[in-house]
């Protein structure tokens, strides 16, 4: 697929490039972190060994190695390989990929891996015009994406794709990299004789929040701004500290944040602390966490902590992702710091999920044969099998209500749904006990 022209591009960007993009790995041996995945056995690895790539989504946050490891793909595997940017590609360029891949695979039969870069950025039919050529096999699919691809890729797409979750550089394989870097001759820092302190590597490792690039390029900064005092380029703590001077608000680099904030954020609205609650929402919104993803855990909170108390609260939650969704940022962040807090303030409970747990449980181990009054009589033929025949209609009754089994025989008893003196539910129990004198 590459002409001459790019081919010496790209040979000049592996040779004159940014120090991550030359350090790049090009072989599953050298290829560092996501041993999970691509460890000896695994089965991403054993795919490329064999050349028998199914399509696969890698996902996973930036600098973990999603595009040196497609790159690894195509060097490794006997297929062709071309590459779309979902940023600056559009139904055109799919077009034309697809066409490549059509000829390739009838003159040649040679199968083609696409490798699509920020895929959630394409929109649904971008996507969908993927579709028949990943099915019947024209096309092997790789897509990357920092994003949840459970939301942002076309569920047909999942479905026919492996999905790869990549997680954060660990602190150990930055050090090995770094090292590596500053001791590689040809694509390295090794004819420079640099020097970096164990301060200086533990600085870039902790703020380079399990991005191997990030990591790089402050080493590639210190040691390119930095003069030679007896002939060596020594890289220490104040070096370290003015090339990578801020750290990123991000989820840590153990890659446990993301649920750790979400499940702290979760637990203070909960709980009822407003404050703390709108300083993990701040949190998030920093780190640029996915404001939908943002949005549905307070729809869910909503419905699981509050519930009934506060009925209102499950209506403000998801009129709130909508207007964010309307909105965008910056803006968006007040609509949901507006929900946070209705959600964090509002009376509580926990009754629905607990009815429905109870009820799901029950399902599962009882009989549930619907009883015979119940049952549709809206048939020819159903009073004579006696369905519905003995139903009691509640409208007919005084308050509307009238003492019937609604539930299988077997479980004539039962309660699941037991309100809580807690804002509205606690009328919602007093109306049910008035029901029942």
């Amino acid at each position: 697929m590459m002409n001459i022209f790019e081919m010496q591009y790209e040979n000049s960007i592996k040779k004159n490039g940014p120090l991550a993009q030359r350090m790049r790995p090009a072989t599953l041996e050298t290829f560092v972190g996501q041993e999970h995945i691509v460890g000896e056995g695994k089965i991403l690895n054993r795919a490329i060994k064999a050349d028998k790539l199914s399509s696969a989504i890698f996902y996973g946050p930036p600098g973990t190695g999603k595009t040196t490891l497609a790159k690894i793909i195509a060097e490794n595997t006997n297929n062709n390989f071309t590459t779309l940017n979902a940023v600056t590609s559009g139904i055109k360029d799919i077009k034309d990929k697809i066409s490549y891949a059509v000829d390739q695979l009838s003159m040649y039969n040679k199968r083609t891996i696409l490798f699509i870069d920020e895929i959630h950025r394409f929109n649904k039919s971008q996507q969908d015009a993927l579709l028949p050529y990943v099915e019947n096999g024209t096309i092997i699919l790789i897509g990357a994406t920092t994003e949840n691809p459970y939301f942002e890729v076309n569920p047909a797409l999942i479905s026919r794709s492996l999905v790869f979750e990549f997680k954060k550089i660990t602190d150990d394989d930055i050090i090995k990299v770094l090292k590596k870097a500053a001791m590689d001759k040809e694509n390295g820092y090794g004819a420079k004789n640099v020097k970096i302190t164990e301060e200086a590597i533990n600085h870039i490792v902790n703020n380079s929040n399990g991005d191997a690039r990030k990591a790089l390029s402050a080493l590639e900064l210190g040691v390119e701004t930095t003069p030679e005092t007896d002939g060596e380029i020594i890289i220490d703590i104040s070096v370290a500290e003015e090339c990578i001077q801020q750290k990123k608000l991000e989820y840590d680099k153990n890659g446990d944040s993301h649920y750790d904030t979400i499940s702290a954020f979760i637990k203070s609205m909960r709980g009822s602390d407003p404050d703390a609650a709108v300083f993990w929402l701040a949190k998030m919104i920093k780190s640029g966490e996915d404001p939908k993803f943002i949005a549905r855990r307070i729809i869910i909170c909503a419905s699981e902590d509050v519930g009934n108390a506060d009925p209102r609260a499950l209506e403000v939650a998801v009129n709130a992702f909508k207007a964010v969704e309307i909105i965008g940022f910056p803006e968006g962040r007040i609509i949901l710091a507006q929900a946070v807090l209705y959600i964090a303030c509002a009376p509580k409970s926990n009754a629905s999920i607990i009815a429905i747990d109870r009820a799901m449980d029950a399902v599962e181990k009882n009989a549930v044969d619907v009883p015979l009054h119940l049952k549709d009589k809206h048939y020819s033929g159903a009073e004579k099998l006696g369905r519905g025949v003995s139903y009691k209609y509640p409208h007919d009754y005084e308050k509307f209500y009238v003492k019937q089994n609604y539930l299988p025989d077997t479980m004539r008893n039962s309660t699941f749904y037991q309100p809580k003196e807690s804002g509205y539910e606690s009328r919602i129990k007093k109306f049910l006990e008035y029901l029942k004198q």
